[in-house]
C-alpha cells in the first residue's frame, strides 16, 4: 500500500536494499505531499496533453452530442520525483495504485455530458516516472461531449465538434495546458453518415476568464465532420425520385382503364 509505504520511518527504509525499486519509491514518497503542486509559489506547472482516439461514435442530431473512447495522456514535471542518478533505467513504470498518491492536474472536459473510466480487468491507467521527474499518465476514458449542430444545409452540411480540456481549480498562475507534438492520433475511422480525417483536425487555445476567480487554462481540439451525401442519395433521394417517376406512369394509362390506374395510385400512397 503506497500510503503505508510513504509513512515508513528512516529506520524501516534502512532495512530495504538501497538500489531496489521499492526503496526508491519509498524514499520519494516519505516527504511527498500530493496536496501541493510542483513548484509551489513558483512558475506554473506545464502539463502537455495528447489524445489517441480508439473509437468515434455517431453524431446524435436529437441530443446534439457524440461519444468517443480515448487514451488521455498528460505529462508534467514534478522535481520532487526525480530518480537517483544511479538508477539504470530512463523511466520507471509504476503500479496504477500510486496514481492516488501523486499530485496531478485537475483536468476536466468542459463540454462533457457524461464520462466514465474503464476498469476491466484492472484500472486502465498507465503511470511512468522519468529520471528528470517527469510524470506521464495515460488513462482510458469514454466521454459523451456536447456538439451544437447547424443543420441549415442538411444533408450537405459540415459540422465542427469540439473537445475542450480545462483546469477546474488551478488558475493560469498555477497550471497551464498545452498540446504535445502530434496532439491527436487515430486510426482510420468509419462513420455511417460522416467523414472524419486526421488532416481536418484543428487545435486551439480556449483559456477562459471567470468573474471573481480568474483565468483557467484550456485547450481544445476541433473535429471537422463532413456529411456523406451518398448515404442520403441512396437512402432518401433515389427512392423518392423513383416513386415520383413511377407515379407518372398513371398518365400513360388509358383514362377508361380504372382497374389499372386505381391500384397504381394506391401503390404510391402505401409506399409513402
Amino acid at each position: 500500500n503506497m500510503k503505508i509505504n510513504s509513512m515508513l520511518s528512516p529506520e524501516d527504509l534502512a532495512q530495504v536494499p538501497a538500489n531496489s525499486t521499492s526503496n526508491i519509491l519509498n524514499r520519494l514518497m516519505v516527504s511527498y505531499d500530493p496536496r501541493i503542486r510542483p513548484n509551489f509559489q513558483g512558475i506554473p506547472v506545464e502539463s502537455r496533453v495528447n489524445i489517441f482516439i480508439n473509437s468515434f461514435g455517431s453524431i446524435q442530431e436529437t441530443t446534439m452530442d457524440y461519444r468517443v473512447n480515448i487514451f488521455l495522456r498528460q505529462r508534467w514535471n514534478d522535481p520532487r520525483l526525480r530518480l537517483p542518478t544511479d538508477f539504470k533505467s530512463e523511466a520507471l513504470t509504476v503500479d496504477p495504485k500510486m496514481f492516488q498518491c501523486l499530485w496531478k492536474p485537475d483536468l476536466f472536459f468542459a463540454n462533457e455530458k457524461n464520462a466514465n473510466f474503464h476498469d476491466v480487468t484492472q484500472d486502465n491507467i498507465l503511470l511512468f516516472i522519468f529520471r528528470n521527474g517527469d510524470v506521464l499518465i495515460s488513462m482510458r476514458l469514454s466521454v459523451t461531449l456536447s456538439c451544437p449542430l447547424d443543420l441549415t444545409l442538411f444533408p450537405m452540411d459540415t459540422q465542427l465538434c469540439k473537445m475542450q480540456l480545462e483546469s477546474f481549480g488551478y488558475t493560469t498562475s498555477d497550471l497551464v495546458f498545452m498540446w504535445q507534438s502530434d496532439p491527436v492520433q487515430m486510426d482510420e475511422i468509419a462513420l455511417p453518415q460522416f467523414d472524419i480525417k486526421q488532416e481536418d483536425i484543428k487545435y486551439g487555445n480556449c483559456t477562459k476568464y471567470y468573474q471573481g476567480t480568474g483565468y483557467y487554462t484550456c485547450v481544445e481540439v476541433i473535429f471537422t465532420l463532413r456529411r456523406q451525401v451518398g448515404f442520403y442519395m441512396m437512402g432518401v433521394y433515389a427512392p423518392t425520385l423513383l416513386i415520383v417517376v413511377l407515379s407518372w406512369l398513371s398518365f400513360w394509362i388509358n383514362p377508361d382503364a380504372s382497374a389499372a390506374r386505381v391500384p397504381l395510385g394506391e401503390y404510391h400512397i402505401y409506399t409513402f
